[in-house]
């Protein structure tokens, strides 16, 4: 088959897999505001892209569709060894939602070699999405424990917690609680004492971000000691 006739194929599965009421519920429940989506479940999506995995060519025509879940689709089929930064700059310029910009640098970008120089690039994004990805991206980093700047990651963090769009703000806060999961003693002390100077801050989205981050820190902290207890008495 050519690659016309295979991202045709893959195209038309996942149409045929659509659901008109997942469909419209993609904006009122998911916040994912779209023109070209059809209403695929990822569960579908994940299933028809399984057997098609590390094909660069037939990722990159799917994304170029501009459909919502063929995007999807193109993250999961992608070869992260064969992505440049050329393209995540590209792909990263297309993001218009939540989904696909997370989606992205859950299952592929944070992968790719060239992520942690990105990270400060988006960072200091302007456009919403744009932003949201560098600290996305960061965030998954450091669930993945990849290599990267951390300590640099926070200094992004605290400049711009105070940005009061929903998607950054939600960014923001994500990677600063993944930071401060790490197991590296001296990210976790700093992780927690930016929380702390964000919590003081005077502007009410630092704050926020400062002190929600700070409440899953004593959640962990306190799961962390019940499972040291539990190891203790030998449960």
């Amino acid at each position: 088959m050519t690659l016309t006739e295979r991202t045709e194929a893959v195209l038309q599965s996942l149409q045929a897999a659509s659901l008109l009421s997942y469909r419209e519920r993609m904006g009122p429940k998911f916040g994912i505001h779209v023109e070209q989506a059809w209403g695929v479940p990822m569960a579908a999506i994940q299933a028809i892209a399984k057997p098609l995995r590390n094909d660069h060519e037939l990722a990159e025509s799917l994304w170029q569709s501009g459909w919502y879940e063929a995007r999807l689709a193109a993250i999961l089929i992608d070869d992260a060894a064969k992505v440049t930064p050329e393209q995540m700059d590209r792909w990263r310029a297309g993001f218009d939602n939540w989904g696909v910009t997370d989606t992205a640098c859950f299952k592929l970008f944070d992968r790719v070699p060239h992520a942690p120089a990105k990270v400060a690039e988006w960072a200091r994004l302007n456009d919403e999405f744009g932003r949201r990805a560098g600290f996305a991206l960061l965030a998954c980093l450091a669930l993945h424990g990849k290599q990267a700047d951390y300590l640099g990651g926070l200094k992004l963090i605290e400049g711009a917690a105070t940005d009061e769009r929903n998607f950054v703000k939600k960014g923001v806060n994500w990677a600063l609680r993944a930071i401060g999961g790490k197991k590296d003693p001296a990210l976790r002390t700093a992780a927690r004492e930016t929380a702390t100077r964000l919590a003081e801050s005077q502007d009410r989205t630092a704050r926020w971000n400062g002190k929600d981050a700070l409440r899953e820190f004593a959640k962990n902290d306190a799961r962390a000691a019940a499972k040291d207890q539990h190891s203790a008495r030998g449960d």
